[in-house]
């Protein structure tokens, strides 16, 4: 880990992060927050359809000779297509595929789109699923509200990344995992302008294009909702009123 904030090992398409005793927040299967000594992106095969996450993620995990608990998160895309990005206090580990796009129209606007049945843990179950997972890890200590906002963070520093290079802003499967160092240094806050929020904003918009880029190596990654095999716009309209 001297090079970064992980112990990172990969057997039979299961990724285990490793770091002893950190302080976890996760999207992804039975989210939350725990302790635990690491965490976990593990691919899935083609025509995937298993119902009971926790018991697969246990028994994906003890096949590959895990004994660690600890936050998972699933994918389609094949760990040998993950990338790793490291800045000052912050270590993040990117998967990316892109076969099921989501995106925000503006107000009135309409886009053609195929809508797909799914959550934050759970691919689609065609050939090329799609999903960003994202890990995150800092040395410094931070306290449940800047774990949140850190979370939020690497969600935004995301559909930054990929509203530069695509026109949608994540897929309908992505998941997050953040994690850091409750025995570390002290940090009150990870917004956007602290040491650990800049660090991460940078490492998710660089680990993610090299993972785009892995994933997609001749550049014929979907640019659109409409491009996808599969994906969904946003085109419902709220009310909106004043407070009384």
């Amino acid at each position: 880990m001297a090079n970064g904030v992980f112990e990172t090992t990969i057997t039979d398409g299961v990724l285990q992060a490793g770091r002893p005793d950190t302080d976890w927040l996760s999207t992804g299967v039975d989210g939350g927050r725990g302790r635990a000594d690491a965490a976990y992106n593990i691919t899935v095969p083609t025509g995937w359809d298993v119902t009971d996450l926790s018991r697969y993620v246990d028994r994906r995990t003890a096949a590959a000779g895990f004994e660690i608990d600890g936050p998972a998160l699933l994918t389609g895309v094949e760990q040998r297509h993950a990338r790793r990005a490291v800045l000052d206090p912050v270590e993040v580990l990117v998967t990316a595929g892109l076969s099921n796009p989501a995106t925000l129209p503006p107000q009135g606007a309409t886009e053609s789109s195929t809508t797909v049945e799914g959550d934050s843990t759970t691919p689609d179950t065609t050939d090329h699923y799609g999903t960003i997972n994202i890990i995150v890890g800092t040395t410094r200590a931070l306290p449940p509200a800047a774990l949140a906002s850190l979370l939020a963070g690497v969600a935004e520093a995301k559909t930054a990344t990929l509203s530069h290079r695509t026109d949608f802003t994540g897929t309908t499967s992505d998941a997050v995992i953040v994690g850091s160092d409750p025995t570390g240094e002290p940090a009150q806050f990870a917004g956007s302008a602290t040491t650990v929020g800049q660090a991460a904003r940078a490492c998710v918009r660089d680990g993610l294009t090299a993972a785009v880029d892995a994933r997609y190596p001749d550049g014929e990654l979907p640019r659109s909702v409409a491009d996808a095999d599969y994906g969904a716009a946003t085109t419902a309209t709220a009310t909106v009123s004043t407070l009384k």
